[in-house]
């Protein structure tokens, strides 16, 4: 997914579709991966499937790979189950320079485990997308069938493109519709074109030098340096764009009189966006192939939006064709999309935190190629298209140092980040960016507040900030990191940045060190420590089965990390109902390991939860995870009374798990639900049956109603009986939370 800079006083949001233009453009295609670097990291995948969460289903193909400086290898991969594409289920192999494991990120909570057969047609998911469309349609494509595992769970789902033109009826549009392929409730949808809406002399970057090409007497502005990166006129249309050309080599005059003056910048932001990837973090340009990127200025008639389409970057002119948007920063930021959008497999998803952390990764390196251009007229400076005048008042769109003086940014995590435009989610990484870089408090850009008790913080600079900021998008983001993420703790942007930094700088380095409290300083806190003497916890094996009455043991090893090796003791977090667990011995030295023994009563409740291990020594704590299943009683019911939160913005979901129930379920099955919540309204209730179907309990009703305590008659008799029944609770809107108390089913 693509996108760009936005504004709140304008409704289009426009990136990565495709424009019709006089020259046929495309994106790039990666890199072609090495062929001993993908056979270490399949075998390494061979080796550590579970790592990835791998199901018997599942299918892999690489996206791109490389070596980093260390000779460690770094391969993503897409991936497939029963033959459908799963957005979301993409992931990254890290190998060692000798091609041993190393480590790996991952978006899914657990193995994909769905039915593939749709109940709403394909046809049915089409006419409702069109009519999800606002403007001119042009072009309905065809519904495609796959598995949407943004959220890190599985649902099966249609995805349908809408092509055509925004309501401004210039803006390109390419509409993405995603429905629920088992109920046809409208999941969401994104613009794949995500805009800004709002020697030669640039309007905004003043004299600089440009590379352009002779032919015969003429000189183009075509980049011989950059891949033959071209600038072109689109003369105030929407289709013919026409390269600049010039008889003395000496463009523009500064003034937007001037056609060319637009060009400059433009040309020169391609250029210095080009260069900065290139010089700073070794990639051969946005396309990491040495291809060069068209860019596109004077389109449309007072056309206040810039975007980026996938392919090139188109440049508007502004109001009254007075303001064109072509300064540097905006250059970048767009043309940064390009590089999030080529180097994780279909980009960070554009929602939530994961979209927040997509326009952030766009804002910090816009502000660095700014940096690193150092334009005489537009120096570097923590601000977001302060040059182009979008507001109408010389104010700036975002503000890095400190994002909420926009009037819409979250400057510091809160349960309702997820739940805010993306361009406005994305205040959480940039404050986090520029404390890392430049310090909390009074500084020469501006006054970064803390939040919360967090202490201050010195900057390391931003040479370092923005390697670390690369290397985890490079080597560690996948498509649904967040910031906080209660159901996959692993993939966050907080520890994939901390591993970044180790790698570049070391582990407990004074950069590592900084990086923990530039998160903490935004209120995305962990529980990483720099102590003396420390130690790691894993738990082998990490899942385990039991039945009502029964028990069973795994193991609890512990490693030093570094320091003196100190006693562990050994705890765990909350348990599922019905359920207890003992380690013997109850403590060990750093180094050891003990048995944890799982029990269960006769009337444990079923279903699946993730248990916390805790080992506490006197100088830190540490965790890990143990996977439970309890299955049901032979019977053909069950209850989970196991306590799910329920945060703002999230769906979450209880399991059941039905055995030895000889019966064919009924028409009048039962399903009694207990939900503690202050806006049911916010509410959308599902029961998962075990082949993935799902049946609406619940839709938004009851306003502001408190709690559901409710008992719910749903016809099942298509179903099979025995296997795991997941009751699937979406919180759809902000501000009122509330948690899953208990549910019972009665087939």
């Amino acid at each position: 997914m693509r996108s760009a800079l936005a504004l709140a006083s304008i409704t289009a949001l426009v990136s990565s579709g495709l424009v019709v233009t006089a020259t046929s453009v495309s994106a790039a295609p990666p890199p072609t991966p090495a062929p001993a670097l993908v056979t270490a990291a399949d075998a390494a995948l061979k080796g550590n499937a579970r790592t990835v969460k791998a199901s018997a289903k599942d299918r892999y193909a690489v996206h791109s790979s490389k070596r980093d400086a260390n000779g460690g290898g770094v391969v993503r991969y897409t991936r497939t189950y029963d033959g459908l594409r799963v957005y979301g289920g993409d992931f990254v192999i890290r190998t060692e320079a000798d091609g041993d494991f190393a480590g790996s990120s991952v978006g899914l909570t657990a193995p994909l485990s769905l039915g593939t057969t749709p109940k709403v047609s394909a046809g049915r998911a089409q006419k409702a997308a069109t009519a999800e469309f606002s403007g001119k349609v042009t072009a309905t494509g065809e519904a495609e069938l796959f598995v949407d595992a943004s959220s890190g769970t599985g649902r099966l789902a249609w995805e349908t493109v809408v092509t055509g033109w925004a309501p401004d009826g210039q803006t390109p549009s390419k509409l993405h519709v995603i429905s629920d392929a088992l109920t046809g409730t409208l999941i969401g949808s994104y613009d794949e074109i995500e805009s800004v809406t709002g020697s030669g002399t640039g309007i905004y970057t003043g004299a600089v030098s440009v590379d352009t090409t002779l032919s015969g007497s003429t000189y183009q502005m075509i980049d011989p340096v950059r891949g033959n990166g071209r600038t072109c006129d689109m003369n105030n249309g929407t289709s013919t764009c026409t390269t600049f050309t010039d008889a003395d080599n000496v463009w523009g005059t500064g003034a937007n009189t001037n056609r060319q003056s637009a060009g400059v910048d433009a040309h020169f932001g391609a250029a210095m966006t080009f260069d900065y990837f290139k010089n700073v973090h070794a990639r051969n340009g946005i396309f990491g192939n040495g291809t060069g990127v068209p860019s596109r200025v004077h389109y449309g008639n007072a056309y206040i939006n810039a975007f980026w389409d996938g392919a090139q970057m188109t440049y508007g002119d502004g109001a009254s064709n007075a303001r064109p948007l072509v300064s540097i920063d905006v250059a970048g930021h767009e043309m940064s999309h390009g590089v999030t959008d080529n180097v994780v497999p279909g980009g960070l998803t554009y929602s939530g935190e994961s979209g927040g952390l997509n326009e952030a990764t766009s804002d910090i390196f816009g502000n660095m190629v700014e940096f690193y251009a150092n334009a005489p007229s537009d120096p570097g400076d923590y601000q977001v298209g302060e040059k182009i005048n979008i507001n109408g008042n010389n104010t700036p769109l975002r503000y890095m140092y400190n994002p909420t003086l926009d009037g819409s940014s979250h400057g510091c995590w809160s349960t309702g980040t997820n739940g805010i435009d993306v361009h406005y989610s994305s205040g959480v990484a940039n404050h986090f960016f520029f404390n890392l870089a430049e310090g909390t408090g009074a500084t020469g850009y501006g006054t970064s507040p803390l939040c919360g008790t967090a202490a201050p913080m010195t900057g390391i600079g931003r040479a370092k900030a923005e390697k670390i900021w690369f290397r985890a998008l490079d080597v560690y983001f996948v498509s649904n990191t967040r910031y906080v993420n209660t159901a996959q703790p692993t993939n966050t942007a907080r520890l994939h940045t901390l591993s970044a930094a180790t790698d570049l700088y070391g582990l407990c380095s004074t950069e590592y060190k900084a990086v923990m409290a530039a998160w903490t300083a935004v209120n995305v806190v962990g529980s990483e420590s720099c102590a003396a003497n420390d130690f790691s916890v894993s738990v082998a094996p990490a899942s385990l089965t039991i039945d009502p009455g029964a028990s069973a043991t795994t193991t609890v090893s512990t490693a030093v990390i570094r320091g003196t090796a100190e006693q562990v003791t050994f705890s765990t977090g909350p348990l599922p109902a019905g359920v207890t667990v003992s380690f013997n011995p109850p403590s060990v030295t750093a180094g050891g390991s003990t048995t944890l023994t799982v029990s269960s009563t006769a009337t444990a409740g079923s279903g699946s939860s993730a248990i916390t291990v805790i080992g506490t020594s006197p100088s830190v704590a540490r965790t890990s995870t143990l996977n439970l299943t309890v299955n049901g009683l032979p019977g053909c019911s069950g209850t989970n009374g196991t306590d799910v939160t329920i945060p703002d913005n999230t769906t979450v979901e209880s399991a059941i798990v039905i055995s030895g129930c000889a019966a064919t379920p009924s028409t009048t099955s039962k399903v009694e639900v207990h939900i503690a919540h202050t806006y049911i309204g916010d509410l959308v209730v599902s029961l998962v049956a075990p082949d993935g179907s799902a049946y609406v309990l619940h839709n938004r009703s009851g306003s502001s109603t408190d709690n559901i305590d409710q008992t719910y008659t749903v016809n099942l008799s298509t179903e099979t009986a025995n296997g795991t029944w997941r009751l699937r609770v979406q919180d759809a809107a902000s501000i009122d939370t509330g948690y899953l108390n208990s549910w019972t089913l009665t087939l």
